[in-house]
């Protein structure tokens, strides 16, 4: 089957050690023409564009990363639920296997080299890691919302949804709630729900809309996939093996490209800027950019537009 009847559809690769890796792919053969890699957030998947697509305000014919131009790529992480397929030994991955893997199924496609990869949240977290694992592989990497490690307040977040995902009698819709309350920030709340009432449920509006966020998920998510999401979330570490960042920070041939958002409770801010301080210690010279909004962490989701100025010099 051709690379053109394929496109758009979701494909399957299988791994040396067995794991089953699918993707998708968006506009040109990626065998001729430069290819990116769009890593997905947790609750994301390989829609990256079309009707579905989480960043189709980015992604797609005539977009900022132009279909027309690029080939793009995106792998579902392995266990995120998107192709029906589950992991039941989530906990002895880390993110540094998730960027294995991807750099595994480029390999069986034929690809050699990546022009960009561009992730968010955890995505931006696996695109570290793969630069930092193969640091010849990428011309521009583009980290968005997201970090090269997990910090302790990361971890501290992780560690508390595995235990309402372990314990809750409703450990999805819970657990979603609480994960909302470092998605977003405390002055988006005021300024969409301002302490205004649910004249039909007789509740507060912004209880209304934690409630519906949270069938949301459900209703799109398998619990092992989210307990495996949310562990590798917890599980960012590119000096995982010993090496400093300094060191590695240093072998890594890319361009580097970091995307903050100013109010973002979940990756702040001031890790970015200690990442920019102490590559430039050494040296290596990071492209550091700030989106300023409201919305927190979900700013990159949320406005999109915000970020198409920041990345078109990159991609035009």
């Amino acid at each position: 089957m051709s690379i053109k009847t394929l496109n758009n559809e979701i494909q399957h690769l299988v791994l040396k050690d067995g794991t089953k890796l699918s993707f998708q792919f968006f506009g040109q053969d990626y065998l001729t023409t430069p290819v990116i890699l769009v890593n997905h957030p947790l609750t994301g998947d390989s829609r990256v564009t079309g009707e579905f697509g989480w960043w189709k305000n980015l992604i797609g014919k005539g977009k900022t990363i132009d279909t027309e131009k690029y080939a793009v790529i995106a792998f579902n992480i392995p266990g995120n639920g998107f192709d029906g397929v589950m992991i039941e030994d989530y906990e002895s991955w880390n993110s540094g296997n998730i960027a294995r893997y991807f750099y595994e199924g480029l390999t069986q496609l034929g690809i050699k080299d990546l022009y960009a990869v561009i992730g968010g949240s955890i995505g931006a977290g696996i695109a570290w890691e793969m630069a930092s694992i193969y640091p010849k592989l990428i011309k521009h990497l583009i980290p968005v919302g997201g970090d090269w490690k997990s910090t302790d307040w990361m971890i501290a977040n992780t560690f508390l949804q595995k235990q309402i995902l372990s314990t809750h009698k409703n450990p999805l819709e819970i657990a979603r709630m609480q994960a909302m309350l470092c998605y977003r920030t405390p002055k988006s709340f005021k300024l969409r729900f301002n302490r205004s009432i649910n004249e039909k449920n007789q509740i507060f509006n912004v209880e209304s809309w934690l409630n519906h966020h949270a069938k949301k998920l459900t209703d799109r998510f398998e619990l092992q996939a989210y307990k495996t999401m949310n562990h590798l979330l917890g599980s960012i570490d590119i000096t995982r093996n010993g090496q400093s960042f300094e060191e590695l920070i240093q072998i890594i041939e890319s361009e580097i490209h970091i995307f903050s958002i100013d109010s973002d409770l979940f990756f702040p801010l001031e890790e970015d800027q200690e990442t920019v301080s102490r590559a430039s210690a050494v040296g290596v010279k990071i492209n550091h950019q700030i989106i300023s909004s409201d919305f927190g962490h979900d700013a990159f989701l949320m406005e999109p537009d915000k970020i198409v100025p920041l990345l078109y010099p990159i991609f035009n």
